[in-house]
């Protein structure tokens, strides 16, 4: 069975930096065999990769991939915390879709988030989910995500 790194380089993916909190929080914390992420946004080289209301400023499609950056975001966050081969199970994502009045496709969108992770870690990316829908989302982002995995000693 190959690593979660190795598995990424078959996919080529490459996780980006970790992105700079924006705030007052750290990126991922440990408890126990867990790591939970901070809400990750869609940055890539520092910047939001668009801004705006999905059903209005942003399509669907583009959510679902802006969604996947997130994700991506968050597993360099648990990749700098405590290493990417320690992932052994997907729990849990939240996903946050700021939508324009009357958008309800809120899991469409964060299926991004929900198939990377099974093509990265298979049958240990299953995993049980919430998509939001919000007003507003920080700096504008159309969508936001949260990570919770569980880690090997």
């Amino acid at each position: 069975m190959s690593t979660v790194s190795e598995r990424l380089a078959e996919l080529r993916i490459d996780l980006p930096e970790v992105a700079a909190p924006v705030a007052a929080y750290v990126p991922a914390i440990r408890t126990g065999n867990q790591v939970w992420t901070s809400g990750q946004l869609p940055f890539v080289d520092g910047q939001l990769a668009a801004t705006g209301k999905v059903g209005e400023d942003v399509s669907e499609e583009e959510a679902a991939r802006l969604a996947r950056t997130a994700t991506l975001n968050g597993l360099a966050a648990i990749d700098a915390l405590v290493g990417i081969d320690k992932v052994t199970r997907v729990l849990k994502i939240v996903g946050y879709v700021a939508s324009a009045p009357g958008f309800s496709a809120q899991p469409a969108v964060v299926n991004g988030a929900s198939n990377l992770m099974g093509e990265i870690f298979g049958e240990a990316g299953e995993h049980a989910r919430s998509a939001v829908g919000v007003a507003e989302l920080p700096l504008g982002a159309p969508v936001e995500v949260e990570l919770i995995v569980e880690v090997a000693d």
